[in-house]
């Protein structure tokens, strides 16, 4: 599944990986209560919430963007053939899924010239590496992966230290550096005058979102900025992997304000569906509407 946004000489498409009912929203949110989730449930819907479960539906997809000069992958997924034993739901995947909408889009694995990851969690580096004979190699033979550099520092320090819990480390980032693929630079750093970084740590040490098109006929890609609607009416509700839940809702808060009302698309990296819209005010908070 694909679906293209247009933005006068710039489109995006939609790279779904998957797309399913994954976590308990209490595990996910540790700070959220009953109260605060019954308060949302009637307009948060089916869309967010899957009826059987009660768990929340979460798309795992990445963001192709065709600049005239560029085509540029935005985070890359969770990957096959990798152990992750903490996931079951990810755990050693088998799927041409991701591969088949790559084609649909109309590219193939020699046609990126950029990986962005938004920052280095497991469910967006994935697909930075395929296994070839025993090996982990680029899965993008001709790209630059971008990564910015605090956060490369970060996780390579953390696999160091205990590689154990960060097995996407091993697989996923460190043969990117290795091959000699990797660009690194600040998380405020411009490609070019309409592909720019926008650092908004919180989720991670040096997450950045990705700014791309002109004022007017732009999108922010957001990678995990914020992961689910319930964010957007309550910015300062932390999920449980964040490195700062804090950070994480002021930055929330500075990227909604900046972009609410204004007809910048956001392009989420996890809302189901068609996971992109525009944020609007609510009175102290903001509201989500899909496109």
């Amino acid at each position: 599944m694909t679906t293209r946004f247009d933005l006068d000489g710039i489109t995006i498409d939609r790279i779904v990986e998957q797309e399913a009912p994954l976590f308990d929203p209490f595990q996910f949110f540790p700070t959220l209560s009953r109260e605060t989730l019954n308060a949302n449930r009637a307009w948060l819907g089916p869309r967010a919430i899957d009826p059987a479960t009660g768990k929340l539906i979460f798309c795992i997809q990445s963001y192709l963007v065709r600049t005239p000069h560029h085509t540029i992958l935005v985070d890359s997924c969770v990957g096959n053939h990798k152990p992750r034993p903490s996931r079951a739901f990810w755990d050693m995947m088998d799927s041409d899924r991701y591969q088949k909408n790559l084609a649909a889009a109309g590219v193939t694995v020699d046609d990126i010239d950029f990986v962005m990851c938004t920052h280095l969690h497991v469910d967006h580096v994935g697909w930075n590496t395929r296994l070839d004979n025993g090996r982990w190699v680029p899965t993008f033979p001709n790209a630059k992966y971008i990564f910015a550099d605090r956060e490369l520092a970060y996780w390579t320090e953390r696999h160091k230290t205990d590689p154990a819990p960060v097995p996407w480390i091993q697989d996923s980032v460190l043969p990117i550096v290795e091959a000699g693929r990797v660009e690194l630079v600040k998380s405020d750093h411009s490609l070019n005058e309409s592909v720019r970084l926008i650092p908004s740590p919180g989720h991670t040490i040096d997450h950045y979102c990705v700014h791309v098109g002109q004022e007017g006929h732009d999108a922010l890609i957001a990678g995990d900025a914020v992961h689910c609607t319930i964010q957007v009416r309550h910015p300062e509700l932390g999920m449980m992997s964040d490195y700062d839940q804090a950070l994480s809702g002021d930055t929330r808060r500075k990227l909604f304000s900046r972009f609410a009302d204004t007809p910048t698309l956001i392009c989420t990296g996890h809302f189901p569906s068609p996971s992109a819209g525009r944020i609007v005010r609510r009175g102290e908070a903001y509201d989500f509407n899909f496109t």
